[in-house]
């Protein structure tokens, strides 16, 4: 296992590539909570170094939660890290407030924080990027406990030169529970947002699609994210989740969901796509809970990738 915690659980993380060192932001909270589950009302982000995606330094915990009342009072949760032209990396980072302590109910919100080493974290008056009602689900219109809105990934377009914000988001129309979406943000400068109508439609079998990632190999684009087998919904329904794979074309533009094939069964889940220093794509992501086996969390070594003939990814298995 590439990076663990003997006293708390990891799971859901995210990297940024300084070009010397790797970067692993995790989310993670103590295992003296006893119950697995409750680690999402007590995750925090912590930080962890590595030269080789393999060999993971810790450096603890990079911020805490806001105050009472505050859109990240429960919990920090899922993010992502990107360089603006004036050299200050950003994270952007999903905020968490529970309303009730017997109930799921939440509200997620974006939330960012600002570095110039990515030790250091300053958090910024928050929330920067919310849920509009006029293309999405919030809390209270349907019957879903949650008002989804999280896992910011972040990228530049070299089509538009805007930054461009995917959020696992759900529509605010079309049948329950098959209402995952593929939610949309722009920025001129990464610190206004316009929340944009989702880039996908409601009815592809998810109920959500979770922790975004956008890469490019071999010259081909690649949109990865997650989903359980509780979440699949519709046509999907009663099938194996876990990590996903879509080619995508022109990006940002309209994708289909539907379209998707699994890439990793949910052993593994919230996969990272990160590239070691030949160049080569390598596949992270944290143990999950199993039909035979407790949650434990940490993430797993490198798995190497390779595109197969359809054009989806694939994991690079010996032949």
């Amino acid at each position: 296992m590439a990076f663990r915690l003997d006293d708390d659980w990891v799971w859901d993380f995210w990297l940024a590539d300084d070009g010397a060192t790797y970067h692993l932001y995790f989310l993670h909270a103590p295992r003296s909570l006893g119950d697995p589950h409750l680690r999402h009302r007590n995750a925090r982000i912590g930080h962890a170094t590595s030269p080789d995606l393999v060999t993971w330094t810790s450096h603890g915990r990079i911020f805490e939660t806001g105050a009472p009342g505050s859109f990240d009072a429960t919990a920090t949760w899922t993010g992502s890290v990107v360089r603006g032209d004036d050299g200050l990396w950003r994270l952007f980072y999903t905020g968490s407030r529970f309303l009730t302590e017997d109930s799921n109910a939440n509200v997620e919100t974006i939330g960012l924080a600002t570095s110039t080493d990515l030790h250091s974290w300053t958090k910024q008056p928050g929330p920067v990027v919310v849920a509009d009602p006029t293309h999405y689900e919030v809390l209270g219109s349907s019957s879903w406990p949650e008002e989804a809105w999280r896992d910011p990934w972040v990228f530049r377009s070299g089509h538009d030169g805007l930054w461009h914000m995917l959020v696992t988001a759900r529509a605010g129309h079309g049948t329950e529970p098959d209402r995952g979406v593929v939610g949309h943000a722009v920025s001129s400068d990464l610190a206004t947002w316009q929340v944009r109508p989702p880039l996908s439609a409601p009815g592809s079998g998810f109920a959500h699609l979770e922790v975004f990632q956008l890469l490019e190999i071999a010259g081909r684009r690649h949109l990865v994210f997650c989903c359980d087998a509780a979440k699949l919904a519709g046509h999907r329904a009663g099938q194996t989740g876990g990590i996903w794979s879509l080619p995508v074309g022109e990006f940002p533009g309209p994708v289909d969901p539907r379209k998707a094939r699994l890439l990793v069964s949910e052993d593994l889940y919230a996969g990272r796509v990160a590239f070691d220093r030949a160049g080569r794509p390598m596949l992270l992501a944290f143990h999950n809970a199993g039909a035979d086996r407790p949650f434990s969390g940490g993430i797993c070594d490198p798995l190497p990738l390779a595109v197969d003939a359809d054009g989806y990814l694939q994991l690079d298995r010996p032949k």
